[in-house]
This record gives C-alpha cells, sequence and structure tokens, in this order.
C-alpha cells in the first residue's frame, strides 16, 4: 500500500512561489500536495514570526492575519482543515439573539458587526443572508418583549458603521405566519416575527481561509501533529512536530506560537505543563439534516426549549434542525449523536409541526463539540460564548472560547498579543478589508452567471451552484471539465456535485483523504440519502489519479469511509454518550491509521541541525495535541 501521497499533476502556481512568505499575493496559490511538502520543509528549515497550532476557524484566521501583517507564518493541523468543531456548526453566522436575554450586549453587536463584514466584504459567496420566523405564544406581551429584543438586534446590526446587509425584522399575524410556514400547526402559535441572519458551509469557509492565507504567504500543512513544545529556559521557540502523512518527526523554530486548538486547548498546554487561568469546556450539539419537502415552509425557524433555542435552517435541498447543549467527556475528535439526542429534538421540533417528523424522515446526522469557556454554571448553555486570549508561558500565546462568528476578531486578538512580545513595530490588523478567494468580483460573476454557462455549456443552474461554493475560482472548476468532460458528470447519489469538484478540491484545496472530500469539501456525508456510500468508489478513484494512490490505497480509503458511515448509524441507535463513543471509534481512524513500522520515521531539522540542538534547549509534552 501506498504510505505517501505523490501527484500526478504539476502546480500552475508553481513552487517556489512568485511569493516570499509574508509578502506579497499569489491569487493562483493551491493547497496541493506538491504545495504541502514545499511547506513542511519551509517549516523545517525556517525560524517563523508565528507558528499557529491548530487549522479550525480561529487558527486559519489567526494566521491569515499574522501573515497579512508582514509576518512570516506557518500553520499545522493535525486532521483536516475545519476537521473538528469548525465544520460540524449550525452554519449560522449571527449575533445570538438568545445572548439578549442574558444581557450579553457586547458579544451580539461584535458578532453582528462581524456578520456584516463576512456577507458584504470578506465572504459573499460563501455567507448568505437567511431569513427565520419566530413563533409567538401569547398575544400581547410576548410580542412586546421579544419586538424589544429584535429592534435592539437590528440596531446592533449597524453599529459598525456598514449596513446590515439584511432586512429589518417584521411582525406577523397568525394568518401571515402559517403564509410564510405552511407546515405548522395551527394552534401552535398566535403570531410570529420574522428576522434576518445568515447561513455559510462552515467547512468550505475554512477550507477557503487557509488558502487565503497561503496565497499571501503563509506555509500551510494539515496531517501535522504537534506532539510537544522546545523551550529554551522557559520560553517556548518552537514545536515537536509530526507528519501523519509519511511518519516523519521535525522541529519547527518559531518567535511566538499561537495555540488555537478549540476543544483540546487543555491537552495542547498541558504539554507545555500549565492549563493556564482558564478551562475549555466540550459541550456538544447535535444536528439533523431532514429532506426539504417533510414540511413546507419558505423560511428558517427558531424554537425556545426548556433548555436552549432549536433552529430549523433551510440548507439547500435540506433542513438542518437543531441542536443539543450538553456536556460531553469522551472522544473529542469523533463525537457521537445518540438515540437520546435525535429523540429529543424531533420531539421539541414536532410540537410546532403538522405533520411530525420520524426517525425515517432523518438522512444525515452530525454531532460537534462547542469550546465554551467554563465558570461556575452546571449548564453548558450557560456558559460563556465569549473568548479569552493569554500569554501562559514565554512564546505560547493562548487563544479560545469565542463563536464562529467572531474567529476574525479572536484572530487578531490573538496575534495582537503575539506581536506584543517582539521586538519591532509590526502593523494593525486589516483582515477586516481582505477578501477571501473566490470573494473579489463575485457580484459580476453571479451576474453573468447565464454567460458563464453557455461560454463552459453547462446547465445555469450547475453554474449557481459553483458560484455559491467557489465565487469567482469556479472558473478553476469548469476548465476541469473543459480539459476532460466526463468530470461533469454528477456523482452516484449525490448528483448536486460534479467529478471535477473532487479533483479540484485534492489539486487546490488540500483533501488528502476519501474523507476529507465527501465529509468537509463537499457535504455529501450529510446530504446524501446513503451518506456517501455510492459516491465513495467513484470520487476515490479520482482523487488516486490526482495524489498518485495506487488500487490498494484506493480501495482502502473506501473502505475506511464505509466503515466509518456504518459505525456513526449504529452510534446513532446507542441510549447513552459511553455506548455511541465505543460503537463510533470502532472504525478506523484514518489521521493516524499508518503502521510505523513500515515508514521511514525522521527527526531533527533538514537542515543538518539534528543531534546539535543547544545544550539549554528541552522538549516538552506528550502526544496528545489534536488540533481542530
Amino acid at each position: 500500500m501506498a504510505k505517501s501521497s505523490t501527484t500526478k499533476q504539476t502546480s500552475t502556481a508553481g513552487r517556489p512561489r512568485d511569493v516570499a512568505p509574508g509578502v506579497g499575493f499569489d491569487p493562483a496559490a493551491k493547497l496541493g500536495p506538491d504545495e504541502r511538502a514545499a511547506a513542511i520543509e519551509t517549516l523545517k528549515t525556517k525560524e517563523l514570526d508565528v507558528l499557529v497550532v491548530g487549522g479550525g476557524i480561529v487558527g486559519a484566521g489567526s494566521a491569515l492575519d499574522a501573515v497579512t501583517r508582514g509576518l512570516s507564518v506557518g500553520i499545522v493541523e493535525a486532521r483536516d482543515w475545519g476537521s473538528g468543531t469548525s465544520s460540524r456548526s449550525s452554519k449560522l453566522v449571527h449575533g445570538g439573539i438568545r445572548y439578549l436575554e442574558q444581557l450579553n450586549f457586547a458579544l451580539v453587536r461584535e458578532a453582528l458587526i462581524e456578520r456584516g463584514l463576512l456577507l458584504q466584504r470578506i465572504a459573499p459567496h460563501l455567507v448568505k443572508p437567511v431569513r427565520f420566523l419566530y413563533p409567538l405564544n401569547h398575544r400581547v406581551w410576548e410580542r412586546f418583549y421579544i419586538g424589544i429584543g429584535m429592534a435592539m438586534y437590528d440596531v446592533f446590526s449597524w453599529s459598525g458603521g456598514r449596513p446590515p446587509g439584511v432586512p429589518h425584522h417584521r411582525h406577523l399575524s397568525r394568518k401571515q405566519v402559517l403564509r410564510n410556514m405552511p407546515g405548522l400547526k395551527k394552534d401552535a402559535f398566535v403570531g410570529g416575527m420574522t428576522y434576518y441572519d445568515a447561513q455559510v458551509d462552515d467547512a468550505r469557509y475554512v477550507a477557503s481561509l487557509v488558502r487565503t492565507a497561503a496565497s499571501y504567504g503563509a506555509e500551510a500543512a494539515s496531517r501535522v501533529r504537534i506532539e510537544g513544545f522546545i523551550k529554551v529556559g522557559e520560553r517556548v521557540v518552537g514545536a515537536q512536530a509530526h507528519d501523519i502523512q509519511t511518519g516523519e518527526r521535525f522541529e519547527i523554530r518559531a518567535k511566538q506560537v499561537v495555540n488555537a486548538t478549540g476543544v483540546w486547548t487543555d491537552d495542547t498546554q498541558a504539554m507545555i505543563g500549565t492549563r493556564g487561568q482558564f478551562k475549555v469546556r466540550a459541550s456538544k450539539g447535535v444536528h439533523l439534516v431532514i429532506p426539504r419537502d417533510r414540511f413546507q415552509s419558505n423560511t428558517g425557524m427558531i424554537l425556545r426549549t426548556e433548555k436552549s433555542v432549536l433552529f430549523v435552517i433551510p440548507w439547500g435541498r435540506h433542513w438542518l434542525v437543531g441542536t443539543t447543549d450538553t456536556d460531553w467527556y469522551l472522544d473529542k475528535a469523533h463525537p457521537a449523536a445518540t438515540a437520546a439526542d435525535i429523540d429529543y429534538i424531533l420531539e421539541h421540533v414536532n410540537k410546532v409541526l403538522a405533520v411530525p417528523l420520524t426517525r425515517e424522515d432523518v438522512e444525515g446526522v452530525y454531532a460537534g463539540l462547542r469550546p465554551l469557556l467554563a465558570g461556575e454554571s452546571d449548564q453548558t448553555s450557560q456558559l460563556s460564548r465569549e473568548h479569552v486570549v493569554a500569554h501562559t508561558v514565554p512564546g505560547l500565546v493562548v487563544v479560545a472560547g469565542g463563536k464562529w462568528t467572531t474567529y476574525r476578531v479572536m484572530g487578531k486578538d490573538a496575534i495582537d498579543e503575539a506581536v506584543a512580545a517582539m521586538d519591532g513595530r509590526i502593523p494593525e490588523s486589516t483582515t477586516e478589508d481582505i477578501p477571501l478567494l473566490g470573494a473579489e468580483g463575485y457580484p459580476a460573476a453571479w451576474n453573468r452567471r447565464a454567460r458563464t454557462a453557455r461560454s463552459f455549456n453547462v446547465h445555469k443552474v450547475r453554474i449557481e451552484h459553483l458560484l455559491n461554493r467557489y465565487g469567482t475560482l469556479a472558473t478553476e472548476v469548469l476548465q476541469l471539465v473543459e480539459q476532460d468532460p466526463a468530470l461533469a458528470e454528477p456523482l452516484p447519489g449525490a448528483d448536486d456535485y460534479i467529478g471535477a469538484e473532487v479533483v479540484y478540491a485534492a489539486s487546490h484545496e488540500g483533501a488528502l483523504h476519501l474523507e476529507d472530500v465527501l465529509a468537509r469539501r463537499t457535504r455529501i456525508s450529510i446530504e446524501a440519502w446513503d451518506r456517501g456510500d455510492s459516491a465513495a468508489p467513484v470520487a476515490a478513484k479520482l482523487m488516486a489519479d490526482v495524489l498518485g494512490w495506487d488500487q490498494e490505497t484506493t480501495e482502502h480509503e473506501v473502505a475506511n469511509y464505509l466503515k466509518r458511515v456504518a459505525a456513526e448509524r449504529e452510534s446513532q441507535l446507542q441510549p447513552d454518550d459511553e455506548s455511541a463513543d465505543r460503537v463510533r471509534l470502532e472504525a478506523p481512524d484514518i489521521a493516524f491509521g499508518f503502521d510505523e513500522d513500515d515508514v521511514v520515521v525522521g527527526g531533527g531539522r533538514s537542515d543538518g541541525a539534528e543531534g546539535a540542538k543547544a545544550s539549554d534547549e528541552q522538549v516538552v509534552g506528550e502526544k496528545t495535541s489534536e488540533p481542530e
């Protein structure tokens, strides 16, 4: 079996790149296998200004913030980009209307300002307005009470000095509610309100964010696990890294290291011998994926529950229904939904639906973990969604907590803390004005979609799908179809996606395993009725052509994916977290599934520094770090 990946395609972006780390901009930058290998070589041989540990939304945001200040930056991720919390969210970019009731006005205001930036400047191709209905159960006091909150929500959305990018809230009569959502029980409400937030394909956003950081010169490598930190005296000066793809171990030197590992924050801090001034608590959130035709509605919905809120979110041909909010103390890489979680969601949404949903209506299920700052409350729904940044030891900055929506602010704050300890004058953050790759020119590309469809002889609906996933980079996907028309064929069981998207994921977006494509570069694993079983063999063959897999490796990737799907299905039949976790972990872990006896394990630095470590240096830590 092939133990390392090689590519049959050469990079058009080229390495060495036209752009030096931290300098300029390369719009053709890719996250392909050649680029990964070159990034690892640089990580081995060059001291960085900043090393970011963790390739979730906050880590990626930190890397982009640092590199666009002119710093040399590396970012490593133990698994796939965004494979943890960042791809398993409610897929909302929102202020959090329930936080108003907690009087957390500053958090709501900050999040709404960020929502406006993402909608209108940073990623209009990935972040879209979405309308929600808030059903009312009481005629007078509730409309007044909720109306005040909605008005505050509208006001806060203007406080960033820019238009909010979404309409204001509206009051609806009972008849108007039914007109918007005919699938509701007629006696479940007396009226309602509609308001707007935004939604995002969270996994695609993270991959795009990392690629944007790479376009400015950041060295990005997934499947690289940090196993310890290097210290000189009390100061962290780098990290011990392990390339999971090849088994090679090497050192990365950096003036500042940023720990952005989400729910693994405490584990990563433990490697340095300190947990800092705070503790991160993992809260499990489960979502169900329901076919769009199971109930009639032209709007999403938010419902109050005894613990928190429940969202019904339009998602292409589906609804996302969730979430739960419960403590999770088990495996952080593979949180598992239980039968109890699914029943809880169905029970609460069925209280307002005219035709109740059943287990047979559930096509997909996913569970994610929120990294909450632990406090006095026993309920995770009451724990802080705010973030903290701390310099727990010299050379190591920790950023933890927060919300997906405010990732940019978290990244800015983390890098502000890191550069405060550096010599010289470092520019301020500029990320509020930096669009992701594919965002610049998106409105014009959308207006020209009919012409693009004719130019490439592709249906306009397909062009719209590609534009809403890749923005102006959709032409790169279409060029693959021009080169090989067979890549225009939809994937089996997932006709929203075409073969070219699989090839593009492997050649441009850092997908190294089949799961990376089916679960994150596309959302086939939660959207397809068979969760990707039918698409897996075809997608694996397409990836093999890019990554140089032999037949045995290709079959192994398919088998691993099918085992993952089977384990997830079985775990969702279990009554509690412990049994669900046990069943889920029966599937192989592709991130760490190689046999170390079959690979050449390297150590030290590739510049010949192995064995020449300064006498005052020490390596601290164990193999516990699991960046998201």
